[in-house]
């Protein structure tokens, strides 16, 4: 099979939502449909036989929460589906978003008991920064929630974004009955013991005693509302992340899922053309090239492993097959591949546009890299860089343990699990992160992996602006404005709060304070 065609067999997303709202299990539900799993909360290996949860961290299983992002696939009526999963504790790290960097579209879930939430809001501001097509399942249908118009309300005051609804339910909690699918103009029953039966809306007169229903009625009422007063669909203004399909259901009971799963592959994009050096790669070139958007150290704690893990963006891979390191101009023969389930892994041989592919690191990688087959050199584009929130200065406890201390450090931060900062009067270090889960990490690590117990000293949440190496001048900057160095050596000032940050504006006019955050929503 040609490249073009394998390509266009690829649908690569990850699934969003905010702690609870149901995403573990609507991934475990398509994971069934997929035939990787027997049972809930389990993923099958599929030359071992062995059940491993999706979470493989050991702080993950004890805290009963996601900190990574997995990836599965599987194969779905003749497609091939990457999941990414991203973590969905409230204290996420870059690692979610950096995951929406190497997707092609996203499944949002919200809790229709509680709608938009804090989180969600964060991740989705993401999504729509980097144009990503939307597809919304509001999930627990089958418990007393929202109005259903106020749902569609807020998403669109909440997040900026168009709404089409693509059913409609008729009742909630106790009185949920189904819903009406618009898009297959058919009523799919729920009779509550997990099974659907589906009426097409031309049969429904010979169904007396569901259509005479009060709730029946009342939603038949509001569904003519839709038709007659909403916006027509459009499938344009879905693939540019300007208009999201609304799906309701329940992932538990379930309900919906599969309908929902069958609609968002049918219009989830295939790989698009990404932004490289300029020029936009399309990703039916014949030639490999991909990007490393994570590295995950000590997957396999017995082999301590370093894996990359890939979104290939065109071409065909091929185990084996010699690339260039865009960063190093060095070529590198890629031997030892991995495809993954979750926390099961197995040699991949090939690889297409859209898939996720897993590399040995042997200390060589760093996120953001590009990889290209050939003598041809470029850079995706892919990877905004995101200022952490909080701070807190490092230190080990045990000075007999500094190498493991600084060995440690350097390869968490190359796998993006923490950001790094030095202080410049003393050197000190400086961790930063998006939340607190990030430290509890990254000391548990530190505990587990390399033997070394730290200590933290909390400087609270700072506003970090970077500065150009000419215009700083170290006499100007004290503890409310201090002066570090990222991992790169560029300079910037961590401001203790708005007040001090204007402050130093009003005194320093003429430096120039670059929020990051700005820079990468420009760049989009």
């Amino acid at each position: 099979m040609s490249v073009q065609e394998e390509m266009k067999k690829r649908r690569t997303f990850a699934i969003i939502s905010h702690p609870d709202a149901g995403k573990t299990t609507l991934t475990e539900k398509f994971l069934l449909y997929g035939n990787l799993i027997r049972n809930a909360g389990t993923v099958k290996g599929k030359k071992s036989g062995k059940f491993a949860t999706s979470d493989w961290m050991d702080i993950e299983k004890k805290r009963g929460i996601s900190v990574t992002s997995s990836v599965m696939n599987f194969e779905y009526e003749g497609l091939h589906i990457n999941i990414l999963d991203t973590p969905g504790h409230e204290d996420f790290s870059e690692d979610t978003y950096r995951t929406l960097t190497a997707v092609d579209s996203v499944i949002m879930i919200l809790d229709g008991t509680k709608g938009i939430e804090a989180q969600t809001l964060k991740l989705f501001k993401v999504c729509k920064m980097r144009g990503i097509p939307i597809f919304t399942f509001i999930n627990k249908l089958d418990r007393e929630g929202k109005d259903p118009f106020d749902l569609l309300k807020e998403i669109e005051e909440e997040l900026g974004i168009q709404t089409y609804a693509m059913n409609w339910p008729v009742g909630m909690g106790k009185r949920f009955q189904g819903v009406f699918d618009r898009e297959n103009d058919q009523f799919i029953h729920f009779s509550g013991n997990e099974e659907e039966t589906r009426i097409p809306n031309a049969d429904l007169e010979n169904h007396t005693e569901l259509v005479e229903n009060e709730e029946f009625q009342t939603a038949y009422e509001e569904l003519e509302l839709l038709d007659e007063a909403g916006e027509e669909f459009d499938m344009e203004a879905v693939q540019e992340g300007e208009l999201t399909p609304v799906y309701f259901g329940s992932a538990l009971a379930p309900f919906g899922v599969q309908t929902f799963f069958e609609s968002f592959i049918s219009m989830a994009p295939q790989p698009f053309p990404r932004k490289a050096s300029g020029e936009l790669i399309s990703p039916d070139k014949e030639e490999f090239s991909g990007f490393i958007f994570k590295i995950q150290a000590n997957m396999n704690p017995a082999h301590r492993d370093r894996v990359a893990f890939v979104r290939v963006c065109s071409g065909k891979f091929e185990r084996g097959m010699k690339v260039t390191l865009d960063r190093t101009g060095k070529s590198i023969k890629i031997a030892q591949t991995q495809q993954f389930i979750a926390s099961s892994r197995e040699t991949l041989e090939e690889a297409y546009a859209g898939d996720i592919i897993g590399i040995y690191d042997p200390n060589v990688y760093r996120i953001g890299d590009t990889l290209v087959e050939g003598s041809e050199s470029f850079h995706y584009e892919e990877l905004p860089q995101f200022p952490p929130e909080l701070f807190k200065k490092v230190t080990v406890k045990n000075v007999m343990k500094s190498k493991q201390f600084k060995k440690g450090i350097e390869q968490l931060v190359q796998e993006g699990a923490i950001q790094l900062f030095r202080g410049v009067r003393n050197e000190e270090y400086i961790i930063g992160a998006v939340g607190q889960l990030q430290y509890d990490v990254f000391e548990y690590r530190m505990q587990n992996e390399y033997n070394v117990e730290v200590m933290f000293e909390s400087i609270g949440e700072r506003l970090p602006r970077w500065l150009k190496e000419e215009q700083v001048d170290k006499s100007l900057f004290d503890e409310r404005s201090l002066l570090v160095k990222d991992r790169e050596e560029n300079y910037l000032a961590l401001f203790k709060n708005e007040f001090s940050l204007r402050w130093f504006q009003d005194k320093n006019a003429d430096i120039e304070l670059i929020d990051l955050f700005d820079v990468n929503q420009y760049s989009q």
